[in-house]
């Protein structure tokens, strides 16, 4: 998770692009912003692995993202994404609730409840006209400095409530699924009723004062009846997963030591002298500009844990931002060793590698970059910091093409047009690359 310079989350703005649906185009839009952390979706993965695969739903497929936003929702969009609300995660007090509502998102997929909207997104598709649909869209990030600019990704009023809403028998059929994915993973399914106690009397609020999940979810006295009912029915071994609450403390605490006041986090965590404990107070303290305490703590932590690619990666970030890019680059490059196929960590140590302003290390960055890129194709952070490494490493037709890619994907086309024209003029006449510089033209003049 990055810091911008306020010390809060640095997100990467994706391109949800619920603006390019007919539905929607023409209202008022609002900035949803992804945070992008290594080590949470990892965490969240790990938790939602068991219960998407008793869905019949394959892990590697599905992708679990946060989206930045204090209120309390979950949802998908297409089939490949479920999105949680990084106010829901932390409402959470135990993994099983957080497992219930990955449950319950992936019935809405596996029970095709998704066709009904599906049929009105025939049309869709992203600004750069790559024939991305809706669910692609999720990886698709601008990577702009200022964390606080966003991309169009939805409107506000009854369209989009229409939009997401689920009817009170998808959301039977959903819950009735979950119930069974959840027994299959040996999940605690009373988690189920403890979310829905959560929201229990929202029905009776008006729609500005409902939280998102109880209006685009419809939650009435006898869902949560019918509920308690299957639970009871139903209640498991009542065992505990030791792992599944490791990955959720974990996954909570980083997130929560960087976006709650790194005071209240330092008051939480005195004398924890867990793993998760000490991440967080890392996280605080370099968020309270205290590098050298932070740094101390890091080093403990990567010491007691030396084959963790993540604390590595934190580590890499907490040095990165305090200025210190030669050890940065080194403790990305040991969280790169350890999990060699980690986008994000790649872009990581190619960002890092740029900060050292040699030849040398902008042609590793090239090189490190390009594994990145070709792991998630559609990170606009890494096409820009790909571009600079072109550009540094005197390779100005490619810098061209990826920075036009990436004004393509943020939904820019003018800008795409202009860089995706010097590229052309630039790159070898029908190479691979100049041809992804005609379809970015292409798609400009459509």
């Amino acid at each position: 998770m990055h810091l911008a310079s306020s010390r809060r989350p640095r997100v990467l703005i994706l391109a949800l692009l619920v603006a390019a649906l007919v539905l929607v185009a023409a209202l008022p839009a609002r900035a949803v912003n992804l945070i992008r952390d290594p080590d949470i979706e990892h965490a969240l993965t790990r938790l939602a692995s068991p219960v998407l695969r008793a869905a019949g739903l394959d892990p590697g497929r599905v992708r679990i993202l946060m989206v930045d936003d204090d209120s309390l929702n979950a949802f998908v969009l297409g089939g490949d994404a479920i999105f949680l609300h990084t106010g829901l995660i932390l409402k959470m007090e135990r993994a099983a609730q957080l497992q219930s509502v990955i449950a319950h998102e992936a019935a809405h997929i596996a029970n095709g409840h998704l066709a009904r909207r599906q049929s009105n997104l025939g049309a869709a598709r992203n600004a750069a006209g790559f024939g991305m649909a809706l669910a692609a869209a999720v990886a698709i990030s601008t990577g702009e400095a200022d964390a606080a600019a966003g991309i169009a990704a939805g409107a506000t009023g009854s369209a989009m409530r229409r939009f997401f809403a689920h009817t009170r028998a998808e959301e039977s059929a959903a819950d009735q699924s979950a119930i069974r994915y959840m027994l299959r993973a040996g999940v605690d399914p009373a988690g189920a009723v403890e979310v829905l106690e959560i929201f229990r009397g929202q029905e009776a609020l008006s729609i500005g004062r409902q939280d998102p999940y109880a209006r685009t979810h419809p939650l009435t006295s006898a869902r949560l009846r019918a509920m308690r009912g299957l639970v009871a029915a139903n209640p498991g071994d009542g065992g505990v997963d030791q792992q599944a609450d490791y990955w959720f403390a974990r996954a909570h605490g980083k997130l929560s030591a960087f976006t709650r006041n790194p005071g209240w986090t330092l008051r939480r965590v005195r004398g924890d002298d867990s793993q998760t404990g000490r991440m967080r107070r890392a996280i605080a303290l370099h968020r309270q500009a205290d590098a050298n305490a932070a740094i101390r703590e890091m080093q403990a932590l990567v010491a007691a844990h030396p084959e963790d690619p993540y604390l590595y990666e934190l580590f890499g970030q907490i040095l990165l931002e305090s200025r210190q890019f030669s050890a940065a680059a080194q403790a990305y490059r040991n969280a790169s060793t350890l999990a060699p196929d980690n986008a994000l960590i790649l872009g990581g140590l190619g960002r890092s590698l740029l900060t050292l302003d040699s030849a040398d290390a902008a042609t590793r960055a090239v090189q490190v970059l390009e594994r990145a890129r070709a792991r998630d194709f559609r990170d606009g952070r890494i096409l820009r910091d790909l571009g600079q490494a072109y550009a540094r490493s005197g390779r100005p037709g490619l810098a061209s093409l990826a920075t036009a890619e990436r004004y393509a994907l943020a939904g820019r086309m003018q800008d795409a047009r202009v860089h995706a024209t010097r590229a052309v003029d630039r790159l070898p006449r029908g190479s691979a690359a100049w041809r992804r510089a005609q379809d970015v033209l292409d798609a400009a003049r459509n």
